[in-house]
């Protein structure tokens, strides 16, 4: 049965095109998802994000949990509202799912996990606290009591404009640096996003969500789809679950390495596995130079050996198709390759994995 968030309603009557996503009656654009992208990047635009699930994990053991259940390391969290972005492993080093983890103090945490792997994450998370025997409570926050929606607000004058419509939140979240998140009244504003611009992602009572929306519309924020959602995020260089890891992908390969801490003495689901495997792989960025378009599961030639590409677009800021990939180690920065797109081999250039942020192309 397909699912659907508490603002399903406000897209249908703004006329939105609506698609199955993992299982999610959502919006993939509102009539353009070009204007939708560059509305992002150039002013602001918001997303229906009440899909994805926040988990609150609270109880004398919640840290201890934490520590245990992921490849980063909580204990670098000291300051209250502080995040971290960790990839949650199975036994053999595979990507459970990537989340984000907020500290609001040692005994109370928020995370927020992917809207597909929602059902599989929480029934690992309960799975490991009954195998440590640890005193916390799990408790998902996108269905049942108190159930919660959310709204991400991105651009460069995002700010400002949720600063328009809700007052209240602006000295609480004015001073916020990036990944940071404040409870205040009923929001939960935090600094974290997914398209490589500044801007808030909102939680708020999923009953109030709707008002939100329509007073942002009000305001001049541009209602936008998955669809800019995906080129935005792409060409920010962030990674996707599902297209650019999963359970068979370490986080090694994934270029994630950043994200996992291999050097404490703390042991975490997943690290034998990544200590006695290494690095098989490298994750980088490409252009192509060529006529065509970069898409996931083409197949990438090198002088090292063989590559695919895990997620592939054209970029609207760069005017050049964009992808992601996994490539052999030994593959550098600038180096030339090779793309199969429909039986032809066409050129494409190596580069780092971030291809645009704050309104500009950084390749």
């Amino acid at each position: 049965m397909t699912q659907k968030t508490v603002l399903n309603e406000v897209h249908r009557k703004a006329g939105a095109r609506m698609v199955d996503f993992g299982g999610w009656d959502m919006p993939v654009n509102y009539g353009s998802q070009i204007e939708e992208h560059h509305a992002v990047r150039n002013n602001c635009g918001m997303f229906d994000v009440s899909h994805m699930c926040a988990v609150d994990v609270v109880g004398p053991d919640a840290k201890a949990f934490l520590l245990r259940l992921v490849a980063n390391n909580v204990d670098k969290l000291k300051v209250a509202g502080k995040a971290l972005y960790s990839a949650m492993l199975n036994d053999a080093g595979g990507v459970v799912d990537d989340l984000i983890i907020y500290y609001l103090n040692d005994t109370t945490w928020r995370i927020v996990i992917n809207a597909g792997t929602a059902t599989k994450d929480l029934a690992w998370m309960a799975a490991r606290q009954k195998d440590w025997g640890l005193n916390l409570t799990i408790t998902e926050r996108r269905d049942g009591n108190n159930p919660l929606g959310m709204i991400a607000v991105q651009g460069p004058n995002a700010k400002a404009k949720v600063w328009e419509v809700l007052p209240q939140v602006k000295a609480a979240s004015e001073g916020l640096a990036p990944f940071f998140g404040v409870q205040v009244g009923d929001y939960f504003v935090a600094t974290t996003g997914y398209t490589g611009e500044t801007g808030f992602e909102i939680a708020l009572p999923a009953a109030d969500a709707a008002a939100l929306w329509d007073k942002l519309a009000a305001a001049g924020v541009a209602p936008c789809g998955l669809g800019a959602r995906d080129t935005l995020r792409l060409e920010a260089g962030m990674n996707l679950y599902g297209n650019d890891m999963d359970e068979t992908v370490s986080p090694l390969d994934a270029g994630l390495a950043w994200t996992v801490d291999l050097k404490s003495e703390r042991d975490f689901v997943g690290k034998a596995a990544l200590v006695a495997n290494g690095q098989k792989a490298q994750f980088h960025g490409q252009v192509q130079q060529d006529k065509g378009v970069l898409r996931g599961h083409q197949k990438v030639f090198t002088a090292q050996g063989e590559g695919e590409i895990t997620s592939g677009t054209f970029s609207p800021t760069l005017q050049q198709s964009i992808a992601l990939a996994r490539l052999p180690l030994g593959v550098a920065i600038g180096d030339i390759v090779e793309v199969e797109i429909r039986d032809k081999r066409l050129k494409a250039k190596v580069v780092k994995p971030v291809f645009a942020r704050n309104g500009k192309a950084v390749v």
